[in-house]
């Protein structure tokens, strides 16, 4: 039997409060939600439970014994496993290996691989996860992966589980087996602490709800059968109010659609792509900015994947900026006028290694070879600095090395290099992911400047305040079908969760 009680959470970083006050109960045998919207305190109150970051104040009780861990390991030792929305694998590694990390079973001096794959493979069944234990990590799909990442902490037995978003690289096969084998775990007394963004999953699986807001525990403990998913959204949001002044700003940086130019439209018309998309028709035309809502494995990110060619549609057309059809390859629809801005900067927006000039020059110089076959080196300097400042970007030179720039700096380092490139069309995947508030601030004045230079300004983001803010309309699909159309004045945070997680609005 064992209960995690945290009373009184505080911690901050640089002056912010990330947590205040936060409580949270968790019983063995039950599966608690821990939810909020982006920003609320989750990640921070499930890294001081594990260990990760030590808080301000504040208690942690196991089983009415106080602890104070001071390190993951330290946590792990008493029983309390974390498996993280973000993976933490060894792809260079086989899977049996990075089932016991830093704890491989031995026999004496050497390790026992028989011993660990007996142990091992009990679990693997469970999770469905049919593949060969010395395969290595780094050639399975992102859903396999995680659920390594998931066998790795059921291996431990442990006390205490915490499920950071644990289906949102699966696909809905795997995700349901996972709610089974929470099924058993409640049965074998395990205290489970459960993330997720789909409320769905949530009113279906767990018992009680806690809820953080800004930092603070609104709803504490709360039995799922007292919630309903409205109740859910508004401890989440806060009350309903209206988009202020905040919104009457937007809307008069960001000009209707422009009608100059008829054929510089981004359109699907009844796209299928199977699994992903059914019969989606949709379209954004320069100088607005349209937003694409919706929960992984919904099909928002791949109508990007479509109009960037990376996803072909099994029916259906697709009209790209000038009334061009269909692209094969991100390069051809590069040369088409589409800029695909991801928020993964790290591991696709830019060569982190590499000074600022030369990121600059990639789409550009690189892709699209407009500056001839030999470029000099001061022609890249000069435009990269006339980007930086034109940006903002706060940068010694640019000569710089990306991976010594500020989050949000980075993040404008990507926008500049598909600038640079003029497209007609900009498609962001969450833009702002990971940059602090200013840095955001200063990306969000550039799409509105963008947009009023009459650039078609696709956004996908899951950041509802950022979709509430920005946009001219907003998209919401639901389980690859286009189930709402919000328009401004009516876009709201409310309005938007709902739809995201029902497939419908009041």
């Amino acid at each position: 039997m064992s209960t995690l009680t945290i009373r009184g959470m505080g911690k901050s970083y640089g002056g912010v409060a990330a947590l205040r006050e936060a409580d949270l109960t968790v019983h063995s045998g039950s599966v608690h939600a821990l939810l909020g919207e982006n920003g609320a305190g989750k990640s921070t109150l499930i890294k001081v439970v594990s260990g990760a970051v030590a808080p301000d104040h504040g208690t942690i009780h196991l089983d009415g014994r106080p602890m104070a861990f001071s390190s993951t390991a330290q946590a792990a030792q008493h029983g309390v496993a974390v498996v993280s929305q973000e993976l933490n694998l060894f792809p260079d590694l086989d899977v049996l290996s990075n089932l016991y990390p830093m704890r491989e079973l031995k026999r004496g001096p050497f390790r026992d691989r028989p011993a660990m794959l007996a142990k091992a493979e009990p679990v693997l069944a469970q999770l469905g996860l049919d593949v060969d234990p010395r395969r290595l990590v780094g050639d399975l799909s992102l859903a396999q992966q995680q659920l390594v990442e998931i066998a790795k902490a059921l291996i431990t037995d442990p006390r205490v589980l915490i499920l950071d978003e644990p289906t949102s690289a699966l696909e809905q096969a795997s995700a349901s087996r996972l709610l089974d084998i929470l099924r058993v775990l409640r049965e074998r007394e395990v205290a489970v602490v459960f993330v997720s963004h789909i409320l769905e999953e949530v009113l279906t699986l767990c018992d009680e709800i806690t809820v953080l807001r800004d930092g603070r525990t609104v709803l504490d403990g709360v039995p799922r059968a007292d919630l309903d998913l409205p109740q859910i959204v508004a401890a989440m949001l806060g009350p309903r109010e209206g988009n202020g002044a905040k919104a009457d700003e937007v809307a008069e940086l960001v000009p209707p659609p422009s009608a100059a130019d008829p054929d510089r439209v981004l359109e699907l018309d009844g796209v299928e792509v199977p699994g992903r998309l059914h019969d989606i028709t949709l379209s954004a035309r320069p100088g607005e900015i349209v937003g694409i809502a919706g929960l992984f494995g919904s099909g928002h990110t791949t109508v990007l994947e479509v109009f960037a060619g990376l996803r072909r549609p099994s029916a259906g057309t697709v009209t790209l900026p000038g009334g061009r059809p269909w692209q094969n390859g991100l390069k051809r629809a590069i040369q088409a006028g589409v800029a695909l801005v991801s928020g993964d900067r790290r591991r696709i927006g830019l060569m982190l290694d590499k000074p600022l000039w030369e990121n600059v020059a990639q789409v550009r110089s690189v892709a699209l070879s407009r500056d001839g076959v030999l470029v000099h080196k001061n022609v890249l300097r000069r435009r990269a600095s006339e980007l930086v400042s034109r940006l903002h970007i706060r940068a010694a030179s640019v000569d710089i090395r990306c991976d010594l720039l500020s989050g949000g700096n980075q993040q404008k380092v990507v926008l500049a290099k598909w600038l640079a490139a003029q497209p007609s069309a900009l498609l962001l995947d969450d833009p702002t992911r990971g940059v602090d508030i200013g840095g955001k601030a200063e990306i969000h004045a550039l799409l509105r400047a963008a947009a009023r230079t009459d650039t078609i300004v696709l956004l996908c983001s899951t950041d509802l305040e950022e979709l509430t803010e920005l946009c001219d309309r907003v998209l919401v699909l639901h389980r690859g079908r286009l189930c709402a159309t919000l328009h401004r004045p009516d876009i709201d945070q409310h309005t938007l969760l709902q739809a995201m997680n029902t497939g419908a609005i009041d």
